[in-house]
């Protein structure tokens, strides 16, 4: 017989992903510090159980506005979302900013919208 193969699994297929965080409102704000921001995912990001580990399965890298995480290995975008809040808490702008996904490789970090009820307030 010959070898088994795992379903769902090509031969040769080198695994490519490739995530982004756009930050560009609070970058240009000077809200967010976009290279601190960087060095605290380079300090945290885990890859086989360790932080730190990326040799040359995983670079990340920032641009003017946007952090990009290439990855050669699985990886969750689901992962830099948390810990792209976590960040958000640790300098303490997580309550006026939030992290959506604009598609299917990206985040983008967002002001909050709050509605004012002003007209409420004038009609009591």
């Amino acid at each position: 017989m010959a070898a088994s193969k795992k379903k769902g699994q090509a031969e040769g297929k080198k695994l490519a992903l490739r995530f982004e965080i756009d930050c560009r409102e609070p970058v240009e704000d000077e809200v967010l510090v976009l290279r601190d921001f960087e060095k605290y995912l380079k300090e945290r990001v885990k890859v086989d159980g360790k932080k730190g580990n990326f040799g040359s399965s995983i670079q990340l890298a920032a641009d003017s506005n946007k952090v990009t995480l290439s990855s050669s290995v699985p990886f969750s975008k689901r992962y830099l979302k948390y810990l792209t809040k976590k960040y958000l808490k640790k300098v303490k702008i997580a309550d006026y900013l939030r992290v959506v996904a604009t598609d299917k490789h990206t985040y983008q970090v967002r002001y909050l919208k709050i509605h004012s009820d002003e007209g409420e307030e004038e009609a009591s």
